[in-house]
């Protein structure tokens, strides 16, 4: 998008102090006039005193709008001052500061840079030409009656200098700080545009937390309920088909059901008190799991109808905490998946490998095949905690039933050397 060219409005606030400006400076010309009349300034060519009120109301008034109409404010202002002190209207004090508030104007609030430079430049140019013609005809007037030059400059040659001087400094300093002012004024408002940017990406950024927490809490739900509800579902199933032909294995598998149920009301109870704390710290032992942690899954799924292997592969290394719960929780949801579909003799095997360049686990089950993948909450759960760990994750139908699940992880200063395989049946 183009970038809104910069303007500046004036606000009922600025406006205002402009009404209280152009009273101000009508009093002080007003006061200026009558004491240079008293003063007798312009000697005897000076014009009537009432031209001075004429000349203060139009040098003044029009300080009053000078922020709403900049260019014509100072054009105006110029021509009364021009006029006055063409015809010697006993007042230059207050008019010499109007102008040059109206020069100033012009560069800190006209909108049209363009416009307030010719503006500026063409008044300037006009007083400088004005004063070397007014300055030439008195120094004729006054080499027809010097007799002697002092130096190399005469009295009035020295004083014209000094007039020159002052008018160079006079308009110069008008230009600089009109200028400077609507740098500054342009400047302010980039950082105020910066600052309502940052101050949205903050609200977004803020928004964006919530909904990633959203789904970490979501995904953590799921598997959590997911898990153990589905260990509950096979362990009754299989309570009510024993029941009747074997009571005491059916109280057995019911009090299975009862201790699955106990560690997810646990599990739950701990997100919950993570989630109510400050700062995510608890009274209770931390949650976090560690990928030794995968055998009781092993185990459990054994328990509960799907016999598992679960094999370690080379020297384990320290791994992060939130890498070990993802790595947990997809091995858990890769077990819950098979216990569901994967049907009445099924087995499954849970590797976990570590080399030189990272750790993996791998779930495989045998099982009903599957032709094509259907995405769910599950795998959706799986790939964004892979994906948050830094790893990849591959679930791949097999051609004998079953299927893969193999998330990778890579770490930095990975086991040095890979042992031989341990193997233990979760029985």
């Amino acid at each position: 998008m183009p970038a809104v060219p910069f303007t500046r409005i004036p606000s009922i606030r600025e406006q205002r102090s402009d009404l209280v400006l152009a009273a101000v400076m009508f009093v002080g010309a007003v006061l200026s006039a009558a004491l240079s009349t008293v003063a007798e300034i312009y000697g005897d060519t000076r014009a009537e005193p009432w031209t001075a009120l004429v000349y203060a109301v139009a040098v003044t008034a029009p300080l009053a709008v000078r922020r709403r109409w900049p260019g014509p404010v100072a054009v105006a202002v110029c021509v009364a001052y021009f006029l006055a002190i063409s015809f010697q209207v006993p007042e230059i004090y207050v008019g010499n500061i109007a102008m040059f508030v109206s020069l100033y104007t012009v560069g800190a609030w006209m909108n049209n840079r363009r416009a307030a430079l010719i503006v500026r430049v063409s008044i300037i140019l006009g007083m400088f030409v004005w004063l070397i013609i007014t300055m030439y005809r008195e120094a004729i007037e006054e080499a027809d009656k010097a007799e002697v030059a002092a130096g190399l400059l005469s009295p009035y040659l020295a004083f014209m200098m000094i007039q020159l001087l002052l008018n160079v400094l006079y308009f110069g300093g008008a230009y600089y700080f009109g200028e400077r002012s609507w740098n500054a004024a342009q400047e302010r408002e980039v950082l105020e545009q910066r600052t309502a940017e940052l101050e949205q990406e903050r609200e977004v950024t803020a928004a964006q937390a919530v909904a990633l927490d959203r789904v970490r809490i979501a995904r953590e739900l799921h598997d959590v309920v997911a898990h153990h509800v589905s260990v509950m579902g096979v362990q009754a199933g299989a309570a009510r088909l024993v029941i009747d032909q074997d009571p005491e294995r059916s109280k057995s598998i019911l009090s299975g059901v009862e201790g699955s149920a106990r560690d997810a009301i646990h599990e739950l109870r701990q997100l919950l008190e993570t989630l109510r704390s400050p700062g995510g710290e608890t009274t209770d032992a931390a949650s976090t799991v560690t990928l030794d942690d995968i055998r009781s899954l092993a185990e459990a799924s054994t328990d509960a109808g799907l016999p598992t292997e679960y094999t370690v592969i080379g020297d384990p290394v320290p791994v992060p905490s939130l890498v070990a719960v993802n790595l947990y929780r997809i091995a858990q949801e890769s077990l819950t998946n098979a216990r569901r579909h994967a049907g009445i003799g099924a087995t499954a095997d849970v590797r976990v490998r570590y080399d030189d360049e990272g750790v993996e686990v791998e779930v495989v089950n045998t099982g009903r095949s599957a032709a094509a993948l259907r995405p769910g909450l599950g795998q959706l759960g799986m790939r964004e905690r892979a994906a948050a760990s830094g790893g990849t994750l591959d679930v791949t139908p097999r051609a004998s039933g079953g299927l893969r699940v193999r998330a990778r992880v890579p770490l930095a200063g990975g086991a040095q050397t890979v042992s031989p395989i341990e193997t233990d049946v979760a029985s």
